[in-house]
């Protein structure tokens, strides 16, 4: 048996707001996960393998069957920064149910040229930026909005009859 056919370490654990002795850099999308073989900075590969799928924040650690924790770190990804009238343009862009960084002075989204295009329509200043993205978690303890989902089902009455549900998980 070679060294390339060991079995690689497992995290079966994360820790929250924990630090690790190694890191591995996620963007947003990646920091969503259940099971998936990941290289540390360091070049330790491993393999994530959790009970259930989670949102991992920048901070928190994977725990390796060993003891040893890896650390996330947000990767740097393609932004928009969004400026002009925030509360506004903060309420445009909840109302597609598209993760949101909020700032004092702005508002950072992942590149979408679409979004871009109708925030200036809104009246927004637009900037593609390079950096980390860690935006708001859902209002319902979840580490991230997860679409329109919060755990349970409800309808929607129109005011004219129409009517439909839909899943909230």
């Amino acid at each position: 048996m070679s060294p390339n056919d060991a079995p690689l370490p497992r995290a079966t654990e994360i820790a929250r707001k924990t630090p690790g002795a190694e890191s591995v850099a996620l963007d947003y999308e990646a920091r969503l996960l259940r099971r998936k073989r990941l290289v540390a900075l360091s070049g330790t590969a491993f393999l994530v393998d959790l009970a259930e799928t989670v949102s991992m924040n920048a901070g928190d650690s994977f725990v390796l069957e060993d003891g040893r924790h890896v650390e996330v770190r947000a990767a740097d990804e393609a932004l928009i920064e969004v400026t002009g009238d925030l509360p506004r343009l903060a309420w445009h862009i909840g109302n597609r149910h598209t993760p949101c960084r909020i700032e004092r002075d702005r508002l950072l989204i992942r590149d979408d040229h679409v979004l871009a295009a109708m925030l200036r329509q809104l009246g927004a200043e637009t900037r593609h930026v390079r950096g980390p993205f860690s935006p708001e978690g859902g209002a319902y303890g979840h580490g991230r909005t997860m679409g329109h989902s919060h755990g349970h089902e409800h309808g929607h009455d129109h005011g004219s009859g129409h009517r439909h549900s839909h899943a909230h998980e």
